[in-house]
């Protein structure tokens, strides 16, 4: 399976195959990955290319940088399976074969594990300012995600223990709510273009009013 790079805008995700020699990324109308409604992006904005030791990504002197893995580039750098390309507002994860031959895809992509409707709640709180923040927001504090809910942080982080193991996060602190929250909208278990079209702002949420999922039971 050829290499790919899964973009992921604010309407939702899209896939591109990895063809030919070079994939250019940009808000111009040549450009090979068109990004034309993000404001953030330069009309040139950065070129995927093949080299001898398999892909890489160069930027082409944009005017808000290039980013790989949360790290600005200034050259060239190699690109390795599941690294995160960061341009404008827009997330793009490349996609490609690990060194034993296995598309790391799989683990990204596959299903979402069963949820209850609480798990499913603080989900989508945790990932709300993602879904309408710029490319470095970060998810939900534990906080936040309580008082949107409104419910008890012990609840929340109840619920959140529950979740780092379903989705299999092991590390411990304060990423692994980043981490959840990539492997949430990966696997699908949130979609963030139903989250924007389907609300007026980062504030709303479709809690019930005092319900403590905690001890509320499923329904």
């Amino acid at each position: 399976m050829e290499p790919y790079l899964e973009i992921w805008r604010r309407s939702g995700r899209e896939v591109a195959v990895l063809g030919g020699e070079a994939v250019t990324i940009g808000r111009g109308q040549q450009t090979a990955v068109r990004l034309a409604d993000d404001a953030e992006v330069s009309r040139l904005h950065a070129v995927i290319e093949r080299v001898a030791s398999g892909w890489s990504v160069r930027d082409l002197g944009s005017r808000n940088g290039t980013y790989v893995n949360a790290e600005r580039i200034l050259g060239e750098r190699v690109l390795h399976p599941d690294d995160e390309i960061q341009v404008g507002g827009v997330r793009i994860f490349f996609r490609a074969e690990d060194v034993a031959g296995s598309m790391t895809v799989t683990r990204a992509l596959s299903r979402a594990p069963e949820l209850t409707r609480r798990e499913q709640a603080v989900l989508k709180a945790l990932c709300r300012p993602v879904a309408f923040g710029d490319m470095f927001t970060e998810p939900a504090s534990v906080r936040q995600m309580a008082v949107a809910l409104r419910v008890t942080e012990t609840a929340v982080k109840y619920h959140l223990g529950n979740l780092y193991v379903k989705f299999g996060i092991a590390d411990e602190g304060d990423r692994r709510r980043v981490r959840l929250a990539n492997e949430a909208i990966r696997r699908g278990a949130v979609a963030l273009s139903a989250m924007i079209s389907g609300s007026h702002g980062p504030g709303d949420t479709e809690a019930t009013p005092g319900e403590d999922p905690q001890h509320a039971g499923g329904r």
